[in-house]
């Protein structure tokens, strides 16, 4: 079966960043649902689409295929006195945008009385190379499409 819109890929990847830190180790097999659900990165789906189990690949994604570019408007300060007690440099807090939209914020630096906070994603930004192997390709059920999400053997479970 190819990959196309509404099929479960099983894949195994090993991710670097640019220097070439290994950030996913490609040993666990993952399953995502295909065909824009947001279930993995849009280069890597576009990488995939129309292949079938056995296909291998190495793709380089510039930060719009992968976790986008950094938003500079999404870095913030907050007063230590309004910052939760326990929460260090690298531990996250979850806020809203100004749209209200659920935001997740990692702490970055703690000077003085300021609590320096970054919206981005930590690897947006970045170009990130992947290793791609397809394992698997089946159709979704019906539950998953509705879901939006891969259930089962290395996807999700309810």
């Amino acid at each position: 079966m190819k990959i196309a819109k509404d099929t479960i890929v099983t894949l195994t990847f090993r991710a670097t960043d640019a220097k070439g830190k290994v950030l996913e180790d490609g040993k666990t097999p993952r399953a995502y649902l295909h065909g824009g659900y947001g279930n993995t990165l849009p280069g890597v789906e576009l990488a995939l689409e129309g292949q079938e189990p056995g296909f291998e690949t190495t793709v380089k994604l510039l930060p719009s295929l992968a976790f986008g570019d950094r938003d500079e408007t999404l870095v913030t300060t907050i007063s230590k006195k309004n910052f939760p007690p326990g929460v260090k440099v690298g531990g996250q807090l979850e806020g809203s945008d100004d749209q209200g939209q659920r935001q997740v914020f990692t702490v970055t630096k703690i000077k003085g009385d300021t609590v320096y906070l970054d919206g981005n994603h930590p690897l947006a930004g970045q170009e990130l190379t992947f290793s791609l192997k397809v394992v698997d390709v089946k159709a979704a059920s019906a539950e998953e499409i509705a879901h939006g999400h891969a259930h089962g053997d290395h996807g999700h479970h309810h």
